[in-house]
């Protein structure tokens, strides 16, 4: 555990990692603490494009914990930052949250429902056959199709709900065509983590709760990978991996109370 606390900064996943929709997990207020209290750099790297970095910040707030907004970064900016980057002055349809429409207005993304360069797919709780219909009809007639990240499902203190890659994969269906996703295992978006932190990638440990995005693209960006048993994989799927996490850990308070898990009968 110490190699992980001697790390300059972190990176880390929010829903799974720090919460369950708006219930805090056990260990996150004594490790946001040790992060502060030690002077770490840290960033929140979100693949839910549901939210601003202020909306998240405040979200904390509701639930005890101070975090500037400066220290979050959610696939939305990532989305809005690739496509700026790939076409400027583009135009989008898209089925997500205010929060996605932001971070593309932000970058000089703007909104069109007729001749759309991109149609762009994130979490939303507005879905609906008739945006799905216009998204189809879009991406047919030359619309390119982007999806915030590849989630199919993520957790929540109700349970499971379906993400962003359920909600994209009717159109990709109808259509005959792939979406582009630019959320985690994409290393784009651990590069925008690390960019943001200013750190080399070995002074860095990337904490994240799924094996299929968190942990293979902190292995794709050579970052050593924390794995938390407090989201979606359970000890018993790891195996099902052909890779492996470096650390595996109960919770993220587990780095600051050294608490070690039994690891079972893992087939490494």
């Amino acid at each position: 555990m110490e190699a992980i606390r001697n790390k300059i900064g972190f990176i880390c996943d929010m829903d799974g990692v720090i919460y369950h929709g708006n219930r805090i997990l056990d260990g996150v207020p004594e490790f946001i603490n040790w992060l502060q209290a030690n002077n770490k750099k840290f960033v929140f790297l979100t693949n839910s494009p549901e939210r601003t970095p202020h909306e998240l910040s405040m979200k904390l707030e509701r639930m005890g914990l101070s975090v500037s907004a400066d220290h979050f970064y959610t696939s939305a900016m990532a989305t809005a930052a690739f496509l700026a980057g790939q076409k400027p002055d583009a135009t989008a349809y898209v089925i997500g949250e205010a929060a996605l429409t932001k971070a593309l207005y932000d970058k000089g993304i703007y909104m069109n429902d007729v001749n759309p360069d991109y149609v762009i797919v994130g979490e939303t709780r507005t879905y609906s056959f008739e945006k799905i219909e216009k998204a189809v009809n879009l991406v047919l007639k030359g619309a390119k199709l982007i999806g915030t990240n590849p989630d199919i499902t993520g957790p929540t203190e109700k349970g499971i709900m379906p993400a962003t890659g359920s909600l994209i994969s009717p159109i990709e269906i109808a259509t005959g065509k792939k979406a582009y996703f630019v959320g985690k295992p994409n290393p784009l978006m651990l590069r925008h983590g690390l960019k943001k932190l200013d750190c080399h990638s070995q002074d860095i440990a990337f904490v994240g709760d799924r094996m299929d995005t968190d942990i293979i693209a902190g292995i794709e960006s050579n970052v050593d990978t924390v794995l938390v048993l407090s989201g979606v994989t359970a000890i018993q799927d790891i195996d099902l991996y052909p890779y492996r996490p470096k650390y595996i850990l109960n919770g993220v308070g587990d780095i600051v109370n050294d608490t070690k898990i039994n690891l079972g009968k893992l087939n490494w």
